[in-house]
């Protein structure tokens, strides 16, 4: 059964909550962090981020990303809290 668009508004915004706080984590264990930066600025920190939470142990990706009018990029990275 498809969902109706109120349902998925309001699990859009629910995401949308979770990923303006640094570190929140949702219901499935992983923590998120949204950023805004300049192209350059974006690529570095998400390169620092994998340098400091690899993808192997921590199971880290670029959860979502954006290119914003003005030419910033928004991206969501997750991770899990350990590596164990």
């Amino acid at each position: 059964m498809a969902d109706r668009p109120r349902d998925l508004a309001e699990r859009m915004a629910r995401r949308r909550r979770m990923g303006d706080k640094p570190g929140e984590r949702g219901g499935d264990g992983f923590l998120r962090e949204t950023f805004t930066l300049p192209r350059p600025a974006a690529r570095a920190r998400a390169e620092a981020f994998f340098a400091r939470y690899p993808k192997a142990g921590y199971m880290s990706a670029v959860e979502t990303w954006r290119e914003l009018p003005g030419g910033d990029i928004e991206f969501t990275m997750r991770r899990l809290p350990s590596a164990d």
